[in-house]
């Protein structure tokens, strides 16, 4: 077994912050809803390994009423800390709020925690030798 995705939430309008957050900060590649589900609003997004193949996969989903998940998270694992850095960096650039305290917090990885356009919060790590 394997995960596909996970889905978080954004309030009703959300997903431009949404788009901002996981395509051009994060780097995945939006991807289009299946018909049937387009109309309830949201956006997908995916990353792909060199063959291709989907790695990645976060579904954003309007709920009404909103509420951000603050403590629950996905986490996505960069190639290096370079990769890690530059992401963040990129994330702080676009005016999104990253912390980096617990960057050393997980023994075999460095990490950052930040918060999507909605204001849940993402994590990303990367294994350290």
């Amino acid at each position: 077994m394997r995960l596909h995705h996970v889905q978080v939430a954004c309030p009703r309008g959300g997903e431009d912050a949404a788009r901002r957050f996981y395509a051009d900060g994060l780097g995945l590649t939006e991807v289009a809803k299946p018909e049937a589900l387009a109309a309830r609003g949201g956006c997908w997004f995916r990353d792909f390994d060199a063959d291709g193949r989907t790695v990645a996969e976060i579904h954003v989903g309007v709920e009404d009423p909103f509420a951000p998940a603050r403590k629950a998270h996905p986490a996505f694992v960069a190639d290096d800390v370079v990769h890690l850095e530059s992401i963040g960096a990129r994330l702080e650039e676009l005016g999104f709020q990253v912390t980096w305290k617990d960057r050393y917090t997980f023994d075999g990885y460095e990490r950052f925690h930040a918060f999507d356009g909605a204001g849940n919060r993402v994590e990303v790590l990367t294994p350290v030798v």
